[in-house]
């Protein structure tokens, strides 16, 4: 054998190195502060134990700066006790599916969009979706597109009616889009 591999031999029968430890600790810590961030529905969903719930709580309720930050770090330390992997997953979780649900909402308000300014979103829409009941959503647009003449003829002090453009992007966010595709032009069930 040469130096090099007994040096990582001798280092994996050492365990981790001072840094990584350190680099676990501020990581645990780090996600202590996640935790105590979360409103308490989101926590209820965690599989936290009794005592680090308690820690959390604690924490969430101490205004004084110094206070929260050594009851933040006790959280810490209680963490190290803990699977701390099922939680940053349902963090993750929440996080990507928050994200995806933003894109998917700015999507749908695209195409409502699209669907009043352009008579060709609508034919393209149909081509997607020919099950839809055109008759229906025609009139949604018709009565949308009216909505904003209408708004625009308001004083400015007045707040614009949006029930018909509202109407509209529920009737979107009922479609089942299949494939979303990076144009903003959605495909769906055929």
């Amino acid at each position: 054998m040469d130096d090099h591999s007994q040096d990582e031999d001798f280092d994996a029968e050492r365990g981790p190195s001072k840094s990584q430890v350190k680099r676990d600790m501020h990581a645990l810590l780090d996600l202590g502060r996640q935790l105590i961030a979360l409103p308490g529905a989101k926590l209820a969903q965690l599989p936290l134990d009794e005592k680090l719930r308690d820690a959390i709580a604690l924490a969430q309720r101490i205004t004084s700066h110094e206070g929260r930050r050594r009851q933040t770090h006790y959280v810490g330390k209680l963490l190290r006790q803990a699977d701390a992997d099922p939680i940053r997953q349902q963090l993750a979780e929440w996080a990507n599916g928050s994200r995806e649900q933003a894109r998917s909402m700015h999507r749908l308000e695209a195409l409502r969009d699209r669907l009043l300014a352009e008579d060709d979103a609508l034919t393209q829409l149909l081509d997607d979706f020919p099950a839809l009941d055109i008759q229906a959503l025609r009139s949604q647009i018709r009565a949308a597109r009216k909505e904003a003449r209408d708004n625009q003829a308001r004083q400015p002090a007045q707040a614009p009616a949006r029930k018909h453009y509202r109407a509209l992007f529920q009737t979107l966010k009922q479609l089942d889009f299949e494939d979303d595709t990076p144009d903003g032009h959605a495909t769906g069930n055929h």
